[in-house]
């Protein structure tokens, strides 16, 4: 059994597992590029994603470099930190809850 957290935002905006590892990978890779190509996502998919992210909270979770000859590149702000840490940190307390465990208790085996 798996827990798959997903928090409403609003009507429109959605912030769960895979917003979280975008931001990770952005973290981990410097690139929304790299970022969204480690998830198997297009280019234009990642970008969006990140601008959705970048206007969901009070200020933007992404800061982005123009590329060019000099490079790139992109890192999470401390609000992106603050934010995909909260997360990680709400889904780690769910993952824990009792009644997670007594439901999994009357899974068939």
């Amino acid at each position: 059994m798996r827990l798959t957290l997903r928090i409403d935002i609003g009507d429109q905006q959605k912030f769960g597992p895979g917003k979280a590892r975008l931001l990770e990978l952005v973290a981990e890779h410097g690139s929304i590029t790299a970022a969204g190509r480690a998830m198997g996502m297009s280019y234009r998919r990642a970008w969006m994603l990140v601008d959705e992210l970048n206007t969901m909270f009070a200020a933007k979770l992404v800061e982005a470099k123009p590329g060019g000859a000099g490079g790139g590149g992109a890192h999470l702000t401390d609000l992106g930190r603050d934010v995909l840490a909260a997360y990680r940190r709400i889904e780690a307390h769910a993952a824990e809850a009792p009644d997670l465990a007594a439901l999994q208790a009357r899974l068939p085996h």
